[in-house]
């Protein structure tokens, strides 16, 4: 049978990373296979979900650029995918396991299995008896079917509840971690399937969806292991094979605990808009917790998808190295092209309003120039405001100690600067070879180092002591300009001395 597997989210909340990592493995391995993957909206909590958050899923992976083979947004022959479409089909399965004697109505007035008829002292009794952590006593399991029936026609509010048989062992084999089993006597007491609403409970849904659907494996994470006895125990009440499961290692943080926004960013959105390039992302996201060839760091999405397999995933818990990231992220960086690197930081230079939307010829002429002088330094897109800033406005007046070398004073630093600024004059500064043996003239003259004689020109041309080459930098900003700035650096300089 072909492969078939889903990513099953519920919109309740922006996708982070431990979502989008569960998505991807499931894509990749589909791929891997030849196989069919899924999107499932299970939005059966109505006062949670939200279209804000739908938006949001679709965005989120239109932008990381991993997409589903069926699912709401394109369809599919096991439609709908949505969840609170399908009500009329949970109620059917429901009755029907009514029917087969592995569920029962409910009529008890809360969770903890007390009836409305009962008197207080029966109820505390009955909850005494409740195993440890569990608190329904099964009041209702043993009513007789025709009274049941007849309640429940009669209108009188009730919900569905499965039988959870009362001894043996329930058991599955994960294609991670081997053979997992339960007692049933420690699975949660008769779990309710469909509410007294006429909603869905999770469990009911996801077992009827990933049959109707065809599911053949589950990859989710391990916090998902103690429904897995449930859910097995729920298709051998239907009589029906379980799709192969798999529970993903956990993603922690740096200090063992899962991963949460006291580590950083974990909402895919911040990634973004801190400047992270997609295929960085994917990249490092695809290796938490999975290996691919001895020896190699970089894959792209193709590569990833054929050499992905459940043989390499690992068991322990994997940590999410922001260091890590950050230089994958500047391996991708380096990667791109002028032309693709000006398109990718063009947005984050307009959101700081230093070029227009879109940016004019004379803009994108500028940031052509400066995107090869920056594509090794920038750690992140959101980098690139910041460090060409200069090329766009003249920076405000530094400190002057800013443009005072080691040793030097005022006087000395003017100097300096001025015999910088007279070489502007000289060189043509598009000619680095040219330009660098002129400078290192010019400071062999003055007697001073090169980095000195130039420290005071870059501070007075870029506003900072750490910048892009400079010389390359002046050639596209324009060598009238960067001697303006130099003009009005050495009249600060010669006034404070």
């Amino acid at each position: 049978m072909k492969a078939r597997v889903r990513y099953a989210p519920s919109p309740t909340g922006l996708q982070h990373i431990g979502s989008v990592r569960t998505a991807l493995f499931n894509y990749l391995f589909a791929r891997s296979v030849g196989g069919t993957f899924i999107l499932r909206l299970e939005d059966t909590d109505r006062t949670r979900s939200s279209d804000v958050f739908v938006k949001n899923l679709y965005d989120t992976f239109k932008w990381l650029g991993f997409y589903w083979d069926e699912g709401p947004d394109v369809g599919g022959p096991v439609g709908p995918y949505t969840q609170s479409e399908r009500f009329a089909l949970y109620r059917e399965h429901a009755e029907r396991l009514v029917g087969l004697g592995k569920a029962y109505y409910c009529f008890c007035a809360d969770d903890k299995g007390a009836r409305k008829d009962e008197p207080e002292e029966e109820r505390g009794e009955a909850d005494a008896q409740a195993p440890a952590g569990f608190g329904y006593q099964r009041t209702c399991r043993n009513m007789d079917p025709a009274e049941a029936s007849r309640r429940s026609s009669s209108g009188e509010p009730h919900v569905i509840r499965l039988k959870i048989p009362l001894d043996g062992v329930t058991g599955f084999d994960d294609l991670l971690l081997g053979r997992i089993e339960w007692k049933n006597a420690d699975v949660n007491p008769d779990p309710v399937l469909l509410k007294s609403d006429g909603f869905p409970t999770y469990h009911l849904a996801n077992v009827v969806d990933d049959h109707l659907m065809g599911i053949t494996h589950v990859m989710r994470a391990q916090e998902w292991i103690p429904s897995a006895p449930l859910h097995m125990i729920m298709y051998e009440a239907f009589g029906w094979e379980p799709p192969k499961l798999c529970h993903l290692p956990m993603v922690h943080g740096e200090d063992g605990h899962k991963l949460s926004k006291r580590h950083g960013a974990t909402a895919v959105d911040e990634f973004r808009k801190k400047g992270y390039l997609e295929a960085a992302l994917i990249n490092y996201v695809a290796m938490l917790g999975c290996s691919y060839e001895d020896g190699r760091d970089i894959f792209s999405l193709d590569d990833l998808s054929r050499l992905f397999s459940i043989d390499h995933i690992n068991k322990a818990p994997a940590v999410f190295d922001y260091a890590k990231l950050e230089w994958f992220n500047g391996q991708y960086i380096r990667m791109l092209s002028d032309a693709q690197l000006v398109e990718r930081i063009t947005p984050f230079m307009i959101d700081a309003s230093l070029v227009w939307s879109p940016p004019n010829e004379q803009e994108e002429a500028v940031l052509l120039g400066a995107a090869p002088l920056v594509k090794e330094r920038l750690k992140y897109l959101s980098d690139a405001p910041e460090a060409l800033r200069f090329l766009f406005l003249a920076p405000e007046l530094p400190p002057l100690s800013d443009f005072v070398p080691k040793k030097f004073d005022t006087a000395r630093t003017a100097l300096a600067l001025s015999a910088a600024r007279d070489l502007l004059l000289t060189v043509d500064v598009s000619n680095h070879d040219a330009t660098e043996a002129a400078s290192r003239a010019k400071a062999e003259e003055l007697g001073i180092k090169l980095g000195d004689l130039l420290l005071p020109l870059r501070v007075a041309v870029t506003g900072t002591r750490v910048s892009p080459p400079l010389f390359q930098s002046i050639a596209v900003l324009g060598t009238a300009k960067a001697v303006a700035r130099a003009d009005k650096a050495i009249a600060a300089l010669k006034a404070a001395d």
